[in-house]
């Protein structure tokens, strides 16, 4: 069994400005780079074999916060990336519900309301085979991934054996530099309890 430690990246500009950020290369805020901080500070005792992220920066620079700490490298995927909002990137909701109310109702409903980019089943098919991989690379071991949004929520509804879209509408927001856990072993995923002051003890199968 491989244990993923799932961080979603530290608030960047386009977060705090309610923006839909999706494959746009955005930096972190000052308060991104103190969660990043935080994040390091929360797991400099637990023993990690390897640090993976996303290739855009909000993520690579979360992730080398906690990398650095531990003498670690961050390596880089695309495949971790954020769905791609395509023609929704860098509006917020109120400019999109005021050009393209349709696509929003699609979106309030769960499916994808932009044009372009990618759809939500696609996302999510690329960032479980990502943390598929990366478990089966490093068997036994535990690894800090750190994504998007919405590649967590494709991962934890996989873990927990719900459909996606199912899952989207009932789950909050993941927060900011938020850290959560599942477990990989022979390719089948399992949702895990982290409890909140002690990462390196205290992991066990949701619902235990």
């Amino acid at each position: 069994m491989t244990t993923i430690l799932l961080a979603r990246h530290g608030e960047s500009d386009w977060n705090r400005e309610h923006r839909w950020q999706g494959h746009t290369d955005r930096p972190l805020t000052g308060l991104g780079r103190r969660q990043a901080a935080a994040l390091a500070e929360r797991l400099a005792d637990v023993p990690l074999d390897a640090v993976y992220a996303s290739d855009l920066a909000r993520a690579r620079d979360t992730a080398l916060a906690v990398a650095e700490r531990k003498g670690l490298r961050v390596v880089a995927r695309p495949d971790l990336r954020e769905v791609d909002v395509g023609n929704w990137s860098g509006k917020t909701r109120a400019d999109v519900e005021r050009s393209d109310p349709e696509g929003i109702a699609r979106w309030l409903e769960g499916a994808t309301g932009w044009l372009g980019g990618e759809t939500y089943e696609e996302m999510a098919a690329r960032a479980v085979a990502a943390v598929r991989e990366i478990a089966a690379a490093h068997a036994g071991g535990r690894v800090l991934v750190v994504s998007h949004g919405g590649c967590m929520r494709a991962i934890h509804a996989r873990a927990l054996g719900l459909e996606l879209h199912a899952y989207r509408r009932s789950a909050p927001v993941e927060p900011n530099a938020r850290l959560s856990a599942v477990a990989v072993e022979n390719g089948s995923f399992r949702r895990l309890h982290l409890a909140d002051d002690d990462v390196g003890v205290r992991l066990r199968a949701a619902g235990d």
